[in-house]
């Protein structure tokens, strides 16, 4: 059976109360805010000050819940009777929950029925922001506040995705893209699933709420920049900040190089240049984003290593995950370059400012611990050289402008880089990572490793997404392609050869070491040589009678697997063609003659008499020559006169 109190609690003591005592006890005395005096029981709290007792305007109801387990709970009524009706509520609910009727998370989410929403929605927002979310909090906000003012949620049981669907439609109705859609839904239903996982609602009403299809309206595709693009860009970013201080603007001069700068305005600009060019090419050459990059710090690089990287802090990437990323040699000796640069001016600007005198004190407390080092004025000073790089570690590695996307929309145009080409593809920073992915693709890299490079959850994104096929060598990739003639026999065969990689004397990568004989499948011939139809007979004495041969056995080709060299040359599906009959010369055999030793008795050669070539042939199973080794039936050796 539950009950209803009144809880007594203690306070700190009132502004202006003072200590009296009353009949033997200690009693404090104040004035509220109507001006009323008041007194309350003093006591001494655990810190040992002094506080007062006062019993609460408002009832607290005491149950046990469907789970049997004693709860208090603040009733916020001053009234008896409600604070009664009440604590019957509360027990009608544990009586259902054991009796199955609710679910203890059903039963829980009826206590935040009453809250409001703006309330769970700060809640949502204290708890991204505890996550480091930081950078989307704002956004997200703004996005649940709108649609709850618009759509009219007040409370929790106010969410309804059919609502929220009606609101979106209309808001595409509006212009708005399916992109921009997307994001107010993953914030709303990112909202109800945290309320879910907290109890504040036992499902959640929005995650049946359809996304809309961002590849059917998609209002900005990004393009990559082609190697020619690049360099003008780099070229340009360097020397516009100086060409536009020296450029009139105004009056007869106009679009000359004459105005007049002081030299450390020059150099400045001149810097100011440089790091630009550098940006876009630390952007490109590691596809960073553009807060990932202006995160960077000295502290982060490792330039002297064997394999110079830089280290991306968790919360700082996209993912939360941290990544150590490799850098080029080039871009490894250009950031040492210029974080030398930014020691000296950092150096520079010390030596310059005006000295800050100290008191004896605190010059002889200095002197103790760091020596005689004093500056001018006795100021101490540390040497920065005890940093790495010559600069604090938390020093910036580049200063990136909030409005680079308009810095580049200039270096663009005059470098004659079409901010859109004829596709409506645009160029902006984050395009830039785009080409980092289009060139890792262009170069040969593999998929695997081009998702890794780019820090992608899947490997769809990185192909079909951040690669730019425009840029791909897809007609050289055409041309790897077997030729499929409708021609003639002739022609056929020739193409036959062009699509193996033996119709000329270089060998192919992509073929094997012995490719079959044109026309006949089963006789294989050396692809290092430049061999035509035109193969020479045997003499006519030892001449193989191809087509009388009355073996039919169908042992494979190889000796190492039928153990019979006889088999292997006589094949009975050879078919040489045709040719002059004739016998090659004693300078020619003698040439040759490591080929007859290999047989251990002497051989018979016939030739084809051609202007150019002479191709000799050797009936055997195993020829070999130097390195190359011609296995099973009949072996080619071409050349002017002399084997090869």
């Amino acid at each position: 059976m539950g009950t209803i109190f009144r809880k007594i609690v203690t306070k700190p003591l009132p502004e202006g109360a003072k200590t009296i005592t009353r009949k033997g006890e200690q009693l404090a005395e104040w004035l509220d805010a109507k001006g009323k005096r008041r007194t309350a029981p003093l006591t001494t709290g655990r810190d040992g000050s002094p506080r007062i007792v006062i019993t609460a305007k408002t009832y607290t109801a005491k149950y046990r819940d469907g789970g049997g387990v004693v709860q208090e709970v603040a009733t916020g009524c001053r009234d008896e009777s409600a604070a009664r009706s009440m604590l019957t509520e509360l027990e009608k609910r544990a009586e259902k929950v054991r009796g199955g009727i609710l679910t203890a998370a059903e039963d829980a989410t009826i206590d935040h029925r009453g809250t409001p929403l703006a309330d769970h929605i700060a809640a949502f927002i204290d708890h991204q922001r505890a996550r480091g979310l930081s950078r989307r909090v704002n956004d997200t906000r703004s996005q649940l506040r709108r649609v709850a003012n618009e759509c009219g949620f007040v409370r929790l049981a106010d969410l309804d995705a059919t609502i929220l669907e009606r609101w979106l439609l209309d808001r595409k109705a509006d212009g708005m893209s399916a992109g921009t859609m997307n994001q107010y839904r993953s914030a709303w239903v990112a909202f109800g699933s945290w309320c879910v996982r907290n109890g504040r609602l036992s499902g959640n009403p929005l995650i049946v709420l359809p996304k809309a299809d961002e590849s059917a309206d998609r209002r900005r595709t990004r393009r990559a920049l082609t190697e020619s693009e690049l360099m003008r860009l780099l070229d340009v970013a360097q020397r516009r900040p100086l060409e536009d201080r020296l450029t009139v603007h105004k009056g007869p001069r106009k679009g000359q190089k004459y105005a007049k700068l002081r030299p450390e305005v020059e150099r400045r600009l001149e810097r100011l240049g440089r790091e630009r060019a550098l940006i876009y090419k630390t952007l490109v050459l590691t596809g960073l984003r553009k807060g990932e990059l202006a995160s960077l710090t000295a502290g982060q690089l490792d330039l002297d290593a064997p394999m110079p990287c830089l280290v991306l802090r968790a919360a700082d990437e996209k993912n939360r995950e941290g990544s150590t990323m490799p850098l080029r040699a080039d871009l490894a000796a250009d950031l040492r370059q210029w974080l030398a640069e930014k020691a000296e001016v950092v150096q520079e600007a010390a030596r310059e400012a005006p000295a800050v005198p100290f008191d004896s004190e605190v010059q002889k407390r200095d002197q103790r611990i760091l020596g005689n080092a004093a500056g001018r004025e006795g100021q101490s000073c540390l040497p920065l050289t005890r940093f790495p790089f010559g600069l604090p570690a938390d020093t910036r590695l580049f200063t990136v402008p909030t409005g680079l996307v308009r810095i580049l929309d200039r270096d663009l145009r005059l470098a004659g880089i079409p901010k859109m080409d004829e596709r409506g593809r645009t160029v902006d920073v984050h395009a830039i990572r785009h080409t980092f992915g289009t060139l890792l693709s262009k170069g040969g890299v593999a998929p695997r490793t081009a998702q890794a490079a780019m820090r992608h959850s899947t490997i769809d994104l990185t192909m079909n997404v951040y690669t730019d096929p425009k840029l791909l060598d897809v007609a050289g990739a055409m041309d790897a392609l077997p030729a499929l003639p409708l021609g003639d026999g002739g022609q056929q065969s020739t193409n036959v050869l062009s699509a193996t990689g033996t119709d000329d004397s270089t060998p192919c990568q992509f073929a094997p070491g012995f490719a079959p004989t044109t026309g006949k499948s089963s006789v294989l011939q050396s692809i290092l040589d430049k061999v035509t139809s035109e193969v020479a007979e045997i003499r006519q004495g030892d001449a193989i009678a191809a087509s009388a041969c009355s073996v039919k056995r169908k042992d494979s080709l190889t000796t190492a697997v039928n153990e019979s060299r006889k088999w292997a040359a006589l094949d009975s599906n050879q078919r040489l063609p045709p040719c002059e009959i004739g016998t090659i010369g004693a300078a020619e055999k003698q040439r040759c003659s490591c080929l007859a030793a290999s047989y251990g008795e002497e051989r018979r050669w016939s030739s084809c008499r051609k202007p150019s070539q002479t191709v000799a042939i050797c009936r055997g199973t195993n020829a070999v020559h130097g390195a190359k080794t011609v296995q099973n039936g009949t072996g080619f050796v071409g050349g002017e006169g002399r084997g090869r």
